[in-house]
């Protein structure tokens, strides 16, 4: 067994004012401004260009062109799949720590020569802040690259006993054909992951990058060529038509599983089109998924009320709100309504909002108009509904980019509209409860939304905090105590949910990567038998 290097979490820069890589980050913002993209597809390690092309503008200054990608079409999509498939045999022969090799190096060009246009691209692409972009297209992108690694060699070591004159091992093969995977524009490490984990097992692979976010995933691309990926292991394929590229993948015989993040009701989507082709496929494609949430936070009577301001800022309102695992709804006792509502709002009254290159800026933009609008149709919605009283913020405007300001809205209704269905923007709904109502309140919080991905609590009453814990027993995947349900990190909190926020199965974990494999496992008898009888024959 050759063993990898023993990984830890990539340190995460602050960015302080006259530093040095606060200096060469703004010029790499700088010159993405002013050299657009043009980026096309990647199928079989080759450039291929359409007659379609799409627009890629920057989410705080709309006006702001970052250049173009070459839309996919189904004919690309055919393309891209044979060229997956003749990569197969390659790709599998190789010894693990050949593919290991690529992962790691691409995992330290991340973390130094690539740093730098990663997170340039995610500020303006995605309209991260400096902070959001550097946890996310640096540290957690490297965090994966790593981790994994060191996962699958935790699984190929997880090996059979033997017994007497017989030798049993097991092989880890990679799945019996190709692996679609889907990714989301609000992480940049999540995009790099989806095609990669599989890709690392063996599999190769036709990644379809968020439309919303094809210029960070593009340099990933990139990344990945210069680390030595082997042509058609992963196979880019951007569209602005996900319905026509992803009908014709879910048609061919040799899909092997899907990786996805995404909205619910395209998982939905996903699901039911497979189980309508499943006579086709050569095998029961393995479906792992990452979907919505309505995240909550639980304060008991006994939380420390700093702290959690301090959470739910952070939880709800980072990246503006557009984390699957965003704090959404908040669930706070009538003995610290006010304390915390107090808190909050002199906490927000100093946030700053703007664009993205700003590194002085807490939040910038949402990622686009369909976004915009439907974020600030809930807080309309939420104006003229006597159920809720907007707290603070409430304000939005799409004059120069997409931005909307953090919005605190109390209610009245636990099972309120903006208390149950996922807004995934910077609207925080928070409902008083009763001190001595908490068991009724912890089963209307279980009940009220079908999904059940990340959760807080708060209390430093410790058999608050158990009981509290046992009654959300399934209520989220990742689940916090006196911290904010966001920023999960590879290695020390595997990520995923249950119910309809997904399949569960932990990104950043072996749970993952065992999802990749197809075990065969083999007996070698040393010393096969010679006769057919048994003792008990006499």
């Amino acid at each position: 067994m050759i063993k990898v290097p023993a990984p830890d979490s990539e340190p995460v820069r602050t960015y302080a004012p006259e530093s040095r890589e606060r200096e060469t980050l703004q010029a790499a913002v700088a010159q993405l401004k002013q050299q657009p993209c043009h980026i096309p597809m990647i199928i079989g390690g080759q450039a291929f260009h359409s007659e379609h092309r799409s627009p890629i503008h920057c989410p705080h200054d709309h006006q702001l062109q970052l250049g173009h990608y070459n839309c996919a079409e189904a004919r690309h999509a055919d393309t891209a799949i044979k060229a997956a498939l003749d990569a197969r045999a390659g790709w599998q022969a190789l010894p693990w720590r050949c593919r290991a090799a690529v992962f790691l190096k691409a995992a330290e060009l991340a973390a130094g020569p690539w740093r730098d246009r990663l997170n340039a691209a995610t500020i303006l692409g995605q309209s991260k802040t400096v902070h959001q972009a550097e946890i996310d297209s640096a540290c957690e992108l490297v965090d994966f690259f790593r981790f994994n690694v060191y996962f699958a060699e935790q699984i190929y070591a997880q090996q059979p006993m033997s017994a007497g004159v017989a030798w049993n091992y097991q092989e880890y093969r990679p799945l019996d054909g190709f692996i679609f995977a889907a990714t989301p524009f609000n992480f940049t490490a999540i995009a790099a992951n989806l095609p990669t984990a599989p890709a690392l097992m063996g599999n190769t692979v036709i990644w379809k990058p968020s439309e919303r976010a094809v210029l960070s995933s593009y340099l990933v691309m990139e990344l990945l060529i210069e680390a030595g990926l082997p042509a058609g292991v992963v196979n880019f394929l951007p569209t602005d038509n996900p319905g026509e590229v992803g009908s014709a993948i879910l048609a061919d015989a040799s899909l092997a599983g899907i990786h996805f993040t995404g909205s619910t009701r395209t998982f939905n989507y996903l699901w039911r089109e497979i189980a309508n082709n499943l006579e086709h496929y050569r095998n029961y494609p393995r479906l792992v998924g990452e979907t919505g949430g309505k995240d909550f936070v639980f304060a008991h009577p006994s939380a420390a009320v700093q702290p959690l301001v301090t959470a739910l800022i952070r939880g709800a309102f980072e990246y503006q709100g557009q984390k699957c695992s965003a704090a959404s709804r908040g669930y706070i006792p009538q003995s610290l309504w006010d304390v915390v509502i107090n808190g909050l709002g002199n906490q927000l009254e100093g946030l700053r909002v703007g664009p993205a290159c700003d590194f002085n800026n807490f939040m910038s933009a949402v990622i686009d108009r369909r976004a915009y609008e439907q974020i600030s149709g809930y807080i309309e919605f939420a104006r003229g509904d006597a159920d809720y009283t907007i707290l603070y913020g409430g304000e939005y405007s799409d004059d120069k980019g997409y931005f909307i300001r953090p919005t605190v809205i109390a209610t009245r209704n636990p099972s309120a509209r903006l208390m149950t269905e996922e807004i995934f923007g910077p609207v925080l709904t928070l409902y008083c409860y009763e001190d001595d109502a908490m068991e009724q309140v912890l089963r209307e919080l279980d009940e009220a939304t079908p999904y059940a991905l990340t959760g807080a609590v708060f209390a430093r009453d410790r058999a608050a905090i158990e009981l509290i814990s046992q009654r959300l027993n399934q209520s989220a995947g990742n689940f916090y105590i006196n911290d904010k349900p966001t920023g999960a990190v590879v290695g020390q909190q595997p990520f995923g949910g249950g119910r309809k926020s997904g399949t569960n199965d932990k990104a950043g974990s072996t749970l993952n990567l065992l999802r990749w494999v197809s075990v065969r496992t083999v007996k070698e008898n040393f010393v096969p038998d010679t006769d057919y009888r048994y003792p008990h024959m006499g």
